[in-house]
């Protein structure tokens, strides 16, 4: 694909993105009058209030304001990464998210590449020799760690390489780049085994789809190098849908290790935003959803990106 195309679908793609957010926002901010009781109890989540709160309330968050007058000015305010301040710590919701944002994204990418490591490389071994002893014990292997809940590898890795062998830190983040690095080794490693099982399968039957296609017995017969058939044959074929898969798996990554989190003591966005569902902290929720849309869209983006960067024959072309 030329520069040009590749251009026009990314601003095609972040024209989509745009108004699925506007969409999305609309529907976000809704959650305030979809909640039982009124807008100022909502927002109170339960707390006792007096007159002077409940005005302090409709004050600041515009409630004596038509609806749509409402949304823009909440709309505007996100723009800016302003959601209004918790109503369970009173502190600004971007400072809350912002505090946790980091050891997230990090652990998230971390348990990532440690799932393509896991996954994709034991996959392909398994394709390339299938039906034989490494293929077996692979694919056993998959099978015993997809069934088991990767809080349940966290606590086995905790007590067995914090506790009885104390090589890494128990709890905690850590500060700087080593030293998170060490500490998130154990929930990137809880949370990639549990994936990289179900990644490896994924690889391994993409490959065995792709090798058995006549262009790669044709390529074989032609006396083509087996790297070369590798790279150019195999892979960048068989790898489109496990890059399909990636895409998702490192939203999940990034806000979804609620259970992880808790076992390590990271205090991450998936269990803030577990925390304020139970409490019915909806600044915190609003501005939570928000974030997890844009880092899942972006997600998606990078993914059909690099489906042009491991197949230039894949196009994307303007549909009516």
């Amino acid at each position: 694909m030329s520069l040009k195309a590749t251009l026009l679908f990314i601003v095609r793609r972040l024209a989509a993105m745009a108004v699925l957010m506007v969409v999305l926002s609309f529907a976000v901010f809704s959650l305030v009058y979809l909640a039982p009781g009124d807008a100022v109890d909502a927002l109170l989540g339960g707390k006792s209030s007096t007159p002077e709160l409940v005005a302090s309330l409709k004050e600041e968050y515009h409630l004596n304001e038509p609806f749509f007058t409402q949304y823009w000015i909440w709309a505007r305010d996100a723009l800016h990464f302003d959601f209004g301040a918790s109503t369970q710590t009173t502190l600004p919701v971007t400072d809350e998210i912002g505090a946790r944002f980091g050891s997230s994204v990090f652990l998230g990418v971390y348990a990532y590449v440690l799932t393509l490591l896991f996954g994709v490389v034991p996959g392909i071994i398994a394709a390339l020799r299938r039906r034989r002893a490494v293929d077996r014990g692979l694919v056993a292997g998959a099978v015993v760690t997809l069934s088991t809940p990767p809080f349940v590898l966290g606590i086995l890795l905790l007590y067995l390489f914090a506790v009885v062998v104390p090589v890494f830190p128990a709890a905690g983040k850590g500060e700087g780049f080593l030293d998170q690095l060490w500490h998130l080794t154990l929930p990137a490693v809880a949370l990639a085994l549990t994936i990289s099982a179900f990644l490896l399968r994924h690889t391994r039957a993409s490959m065995i789809g792709v090798l058995d296609q006549d262009y790669v017995a044709f390529a074989r017969a032609r006396g083509l190098a087996s790297r070369r058939i590798m790279l150019r044959y195999l892979l960048r074929n068989a790898l489109i849908p496990v890059v399909t898969v990636s895409g998702v798996l490192l939203t999940y990554f990034v806000t979804g290790a609620v259970l992880v989190e808790s076992t390590f003591s990271l205090g991450g966005l998936g269990e803030l935003l577990v925390q304020s569902a139970e409490s019915g902290d909806l600044p915190m929720i609003q501005g939570l959803t928000l974030i997890i849309a844009v880092i899942i869209i972006s997600a998606n983006l990078l993914a059909d990106l690099a489906y042009m960067a491991i197949d230039p024959r894949i196009r994307f072309e303007r549909r009516s």
